[in-house]
């Protein structure tokens, strides 16, 4: 049976928790989250709502209100259902009053008119299922301790409801006889041209990030972001958890590429990229390693070298690919993966590290590349800047990212082979629960 898609409505619990190496058990309290059924392996992107609770008596983290874009239909800028689409703002203050830090949202693709109906029935495909407030951690985080750098920035989180990354652009709405709206770039364009008139084209300070999808998103419209700010403020890009990768599977097939050949059919892109010309197939159009060629503005790339989402729900180790179950425990744990397993997985950050070639030729752009099994990590205090956030030479990822966005050093950190980092939280998934 193939894996569910990463679009199906919410329907049963996913129980998780972290594992610090070196240590027995868990590292704090089991969680137990609603996940989109097929989102297993988002779990800690932007809209899986892990939270982890406060100690020491310091305070929970800040709720933000839902604001829906105005006159979203005259704008042809609608979620998937035809729902106007929505985003978080969080006001700044003091010294961050001109700073704004911008959040595009994560959560998988759709490929085909099936997954994208069902994600018109969550939150990623209509605002109709969307939380009317979210809680803004990690990156997001008002609280000093946990954010340093960008605690009193204006913050915004991008709700995500179009299903391709905030690029698609399609004029139909009859799909075989049924509404879809294909419209995440006008959804980016309606969003932004909200936030210039709210004071973002004032912006002395700009910070474009993205969790997953979100992240690719990122890469997307890095450059177009910068188009919208005056040339003398300074303006950057964060990719967290985005770098996906075009390699085979352990049957050998091209998994993710195949994926994303039919988002791009589905949606249009071909055309939407200059980068994409008639001798690549399809999907590589979508792949970052393609699409950073292109990009002027200065990105930062955050990515775990074992990205769980990309080991097991499409990239890897998807589990058509694995008939046997062989790689069930791996997946679920990866210090329960066998010799074998591990030099496959040394193979997969080794396509990591070639991928991302591109990027160290780049003067002014960073990298943290840690060896942690997760994915995504700015969203949450615990991995993003806390005492115990995993660390590559000493520096947290908010301290990495912090150096690298105000010129402070150079930031190009790779870390080294799993399991040599005992900083590391890696997602442990029950067995219960089927991938």
């Amino acid at each position: 049976m193939p894996p569910p898609s990463p679009s199906a409505p919410a329907s049963h619990h996913v129980r998780l928790w972290w594992r610090r190496r070196g240590r027995a058990g868990a590292v704090g309290a089991t969680f137990t989250v609603a996940l989109l059924a097929a989102a297993l392996l988002l779990a800690l992107s932007s809209y899986a709502s892990v939270v982890f609770p406060a100690s020491g008596g310091r305070r929970g983290p800040a709720l933000v209100g839902l604001t829906l874009v105005r006159r979203a239909r005259e704008k042809g800028a609608l979620c998937l259902d035809g729902s106007a689409p929505g985003y978080h703002l969080q006001r700044g203050s003091g010294s961050g009053s001109q700073s704004w830090l911008i959040h595009l949202e994560g959560g998988g693709w759709c490929r085909n008119l099936k997954s994208c109906a069902s994600r018109q029935r969550s939150m990623l495909g209509s605002s109709r299922y969307m939380e009317g407030q979210v809680e803004f951690t990690g990156i997001l985080s008002d609280d000093r301790s946990q954010n340093p750098d960008f605690y009193n920035w204006n913050k915004v989180k991008i709700r995500y409801c179009d299903g391709a990354s905030f690029s698609g652009n399609v004029k139909d709405e009859l799909q075989n006889g049924t509404r879809f709206f294909f419209r995440g770039q006008r959804i980016w364009e309606a969003v932004m041209n909200e936030l210039v008139v709210k004071g973002l084209r004032n912006a002395k300070q700009a910070f474009l990030t993205g969790c997953s999808a979100g992240g690719l998103a990122t890469y997307i419209h890095c450059d177009s972001f910068r188009a919208l700010l005056p040339k003398d403020s300074r303006v950057k890009c964060l990719a967290d958890g985005g770098f996906f990768l075009d390699v085979e599977d352990i049957s050998g097939r091209r998994t993710m590429q195949s994926f994303y050949s039919d988002v791009v059919r589905l949606q249009g892109l071909r055309e939407r990229f200059s980068h994409c010309n008639s001798n690549m197939e399809a999907g590589q159009c979508l792949f970052p390693r393609e699409v950073v060629k292109h990009i002027v503005n200065p990105v930062f790339v955050l990515n775990p070298a074992y990205d769980a989402w990309q080991v097991v729900q499409h990239a890897l180790a998807p589990e058509a690919s694995d008939p046997q179950h062989s790689w069930l425990d791996c997946r679920l744990d990866i210090s329960k993966c066998g010799s074998e397993q591990l030099e496959i997985l040394q193979g997969f950050r080794k396509e990591l590290h070639d991928a991302i070639s591109e990027v160290k030729q780049k003067r002014d752009w960073g990298f943290y590349i840690n060896s942690c099994f997760v994915h995504c990590q700015s969203l949450n205090s615990l991995t993003w800047h806390s005492p115990t956030s995993p660390r590559v030479n000493n520096k947290s990822i908010a301290e990495a990212v912090g150096d690298w966005f105000f010129d402070r050093r150079e930031v190009k950190e790779i870390d080294c082979e799993y399991p040599c980092n005992p900083t590391c939280h890696n997602l442990v998934f029950a067995k219960a629960f089927k991938i």
